[in-house]
């Protein structure tokens, strides 16, 4: 059996945060994965700004209800579930995710939580477990699965090499630069190429 593992945000989805820090005006926000790899790092940076800036969930949640997944992503996905099993493995978390699952026809997906008070403020988030994505596909291969990954930031490289196949898809040029065994797509239709490679290989 063929198991596709797809990084969300970047991937199928804009990202979330850079496209709330623009409407904010808050430029910090806008860094993701592509630009600090320690999650945790990010994460408490992210946190602090939102506090600094009196932000919580609704706030966030009224730039999530106005985005849509990346043009030609829904395509890509009924392509992916036609001819393999997806699987979605991401950093988001599942309050911000909904949305645009239901846009996408409610694919799998494995990501994390946050912890919000009574009102509304973000206190703290809490990860599925520390590097789910590779240990995801990690237990995919024991369980006999064949896998092939796509992600395109530093948080998707242990996934990618943990794989059967790895493939970066629209990276910043600091990743590409970092990890040159990875091909690299920037359609999809190239990225339908390099899974069927990746599976006949």
């Amino acid at each position: 059996m063929e198991i596709v593992c797809l990084d969300l945000e970047g991937v199928l989805i804009p990202e979330i945060w850079i496209d709330f820090a623009e409407r904010t005006g808050i430029d910090a926000l806008k860094a993701t994965t592509r630009d600090i790899p320690d999650y945790d790092v990010l994460m408490r940076q992210r946190l602090r700004l939102l506090d600094e800036h009196g932000l919580g969930m609704e706030s966030i949640q009224q730039v999530i209800a106005g985005m849509e997944p990346l043009p030609g992503a829904r395509d890509f996905v009924d392509w992916t579930r036609s001819r393999y099993q997806l699987v979605i493995l991401s950093d988001t978390f599942y309050e911000f995710a909904r949305p645009l699952m239901k846009q996408l026809g409610w694919p799998t997906l494995f990501c994390h939580r946050l912890r919000v008070d009574s009102g509304g403020r973000i206190t703290d988030y809490q990860l599925r477990m520390t590097d789910h994505k590779r240990a995801a596909v990690r237990a995919l291969r024991e369980l006999n699965f064949r896998t092939v990954a796509a992600g395109d930031s530093y948080n998707d490289v242990n996934m990618l090499c943990t794989a059967d196949a790895g493939i970066l898809f629209r990276p910043p040029d600091n990743v590409v630069k970092e990890f040159p065994r990875f091909p690299v797509c920037r359609e999809y239709g190239e990225l339908q190429s390099r899974i069927e490679e990746g599976f006949r290989a």
